[in-house]
């Protein structure tokens, strides 16, 4: 663990964060094909169910810098992060439809999912309550 006062790391771990999902969001808009590609066949409208979670990062990300709303954009980033995840279990059960990633990384998703909510949750939790 990082030997930094709590404010810094957490700071530091609002910034990674708020990074994060902009960077991801944005992607959704520059990289559209694989997201459409990831999205399960069961749900309609994949090319706007990518826009919307892109938008959703990107804004999300951005309000967790912003102290009136940090808490509240913390749990749209969790909620995001559960609706998201059936994306991530679909890869994982049809590995065969992304032979450029590697099995292993896509179940690796999965938990990872989880250690996201934790982060979004830890960093931005209001310490004084």
């Amino acid at each position: 663990m990082l030997d930094l006062p709590e404010s810094n790391l957490k700071r530091i771990a609002l910034f990674a964060l708020a990074l994060s999902f902009i960077s991801a969001g944005v992607s959704h808009f520059t990289n559209t094909e694989f997201f459409v590609s990831i999205v399960p066949p069961y749900l309609p409208a994949h090319l706007e169910l990518v826009y919307v979670s892109g938008a959703f990062e990107i804004l999300l990300g951005g309000a967790v810098l912003v102290p009136a709303v940090r808490s509240l954009a913390g749990w749209g980033l969790i909620l995001l992060l559960l609706a998201v995840f059936p994306a991530n279990l679909y890869m994982a059960s049809h590995p065969d439809l992304f032979p450029d990633v590697k099995p292993f990384v896509l179940y690796a998703r999965l938990p990872m999912q989880f250690a996201f909510i934790a982060w979004a949750f830890w960093a931005t939790r209001d310490d004084r309550m």
